[in-house]
């Protein structure tokens, strides 16, 4: 199994330091890249990758003019390592370790097992999150309701960054379609997986608060996942 994983960053680089290698570093038993997406980081997250370059070869930076949003920043992503890498799973991950490297083989077990996706879940039993403060936790909580509520997805957590990809599944979705830049990405692309038969799989995962730096979402993502939620609840209709 071809493995890439898809790190979007901005800021970033007291992070990477350290991620880049222990996920790199990580027995997963097949062929795994890390594909780092920087949207121009002005503490210069994209040197630190071209340093790291020189010790890891599997290691890939795709580096972008501007912030333009995770969303933006995860179909560039996919784009360049579905032509560029030939992977047969492409793992979505925070650069920030809320996600645990060690959760990997568990979500590349639920591909192996049939899954077309599978999801890092914090909503099914099993996990959690840590570290969140009450305004995080409602405004995580009320976004998955309003998901299921409006998309009827079947689906405890839509709203996850963790995810792990078969490579046909994002082949048979149209990218440039979702319209969306921001964090709703992942409502949008999953509800297109979910019309089109794609098998879901979710494992549970504990999400631990960041490390280093600030949380990326603001009132223009929150927005713009609400708007997304209406757009899908009438076209599922």
């Amino acid at each position: 199994m071809n493995v890439c994983v898809i790190l979007p960053t901005y800021n970033e680089r007291e992070n990477v330091k350290q991620l880049v290698p222990s996920i790199l570093r990580s027995d997963l038993s097949c062929e795994l890249h890390v594909l780092v997406v920087d949207d121009n980081s002005p503490d210069c997250t994209a040197d630190e990758i071209r340093y790291l370059q020189k010790t890891f070869q599997k290691l890939h930076l795709l580096q972008r003019e501007k912030k333009q949003g995770l969303g933006a920043a995860y179909i560039a992503g996919f784009k360049h390592a579905l032509a560029t890498l030939a992977p047969d799973v492409l793992l979505e991950m925070d650069a920030d370790f809320s996600h645990d490297p060690a959760d990997i083989p568990r979500l590349l077990a639920a591909i192996r097992q049939g899954a077309g996706l599978a999801i890092g879940s914090r909503y099914i039993p099993g996990g959690g999150i840590v570290g969140w403060n009450r305004w995080r936790r409602s405004v995580s909580g009320g976004g998955n309701l309003v998901s299921r509520m409006f998309t009827r997805l079947p689906v405890k957590d839509c709203t996850a960054g963790f995810r792990a990809w078969r490579a046909s599944t994002l082949r048979s979705i149209d990218l440039d379609s979702l319209g969306v830049s921001g964090y709703a990405f992942q409502i949008s692309i999953l509800h297109a997986a979910w019309r089109r038969g794609c098998v879901i799989k979710e494992v549970p995962v504990k999400f631990t608060e960041r490390r280093q730096g600030t949380s990326k979402l603001g009132w223009k993502d929150i927005a713009e996942f609400f708007m997304t939620a209406f757009r899908l609840a009438f076209l599922r209709r």
